[in-house]
């Protein structure tokens, strides 16, 4: 493991066999998604481009992220918007090739929340509250929440609560399907590591072309499915861990 050697940085970096832990690390900020975060999230990404490792986010001090940085935000502009400074960020992040894990503790507010969603899995503590409160500030949740919420929760529950900006605690949190398990704080990177664990020992290739086949849009199906599946089939990977397979069922 080699942990990113500056303390103040805004995303702390930990590498790992399997998986990489990067913490957002603004806690005099709530771990606020400024420009500087948003540059480690892409330098990050390249990083992971180029070597696929499962990536866990997280927050420093008890809070995920609590939106983006007002300050920065209040002072951009219309072109500032159609730059797209997080929506692209999140984007590359969700494109990673191997999975994307956000462990989510208390806060997770506008952007903070847009980065949770562009995850592939998303696990909390009983502190969370995640949710959208951009029209109380007079603008849109911008940076994915208008596509990603509905695909996450279904359309119902994902317009009310863009329109509503009511914040989402853990019990509701689960029930929808928002996250897909509570842990206590103390546990809660434990139980991400054991994900990226599980992920681990499945071949990478295959949860790669999983995730692919998974985000391509609908109409893309089942040629995607069925292509991936080509390339696997002549793997030696795949006759490996069949082969396994079957010489242990036959012990």
């Amino acid at each position: 493991m080699h942990a990113q050697p500056d303390a103040d940085a805004p995303l702390l970096v930990e590498r790992h066999a399997h998986h990489v832990i990067a913490t957002l690390n603004r806690p005099h900020r709530r771990n606020a998604i400024d420009q500087a975060t948003i540059d480690a999230l892409h330098t990050l990404c390249a990083e992971l481009e180029e070597a696929p490792k499962t990536l866990i986010l997280t927050g420093a001090d008890g809070v995920f992220a609590a939106g983006a940085d007002i300050a920065e935000l209040r002072e951009r502009r219309a072109s500032d918007a159609l730059r797209g400074i997080n929506t692209n960020a999140f984007v590359r992040l969700s494109e990673l090739p191997m999975p994307v894990i956000a462990a989510i503790d208390g806060y997770a507010l506008g952007g903070g929340a847009e980065l949770a969603y562009a995850a592939d899995i998303r696990i909390a503590t009983p502190t969370l509250a995640i949710g959208n409160p951009e029209t109380g500030l007079g603008i849109i949740a911008a940076a994915g929440a208008s596509w990603r919420l509905k695909e996450i929760v279904g359309d119902a529950r994902a317009i009310e609560l863009l329109l509503t900006g009511r914040t989402v605690r853990a019990e509701e949190a689960l029930r929808i399907g928002l996250v897909s398990a509570i842990h206590d704080s103390g546990d809660l990177l434990s139980a991400a590591e054991g994900i990226a664990a599980r992920i681990a020992r499945n071949d990478p290739a295959a949860t790669i072309a999983t995730k692919r086949v998974f985000r391509a849009p609908r109409d893309h199906h089942p040629a995607a499915d069925l292509e991936a599946q080509a390339v696997l089939f002549e793997s030696p990977e795949k006759f490996r861990r069949m082969t396994d397979f079957l010489e242990r069922r036959d012990r």
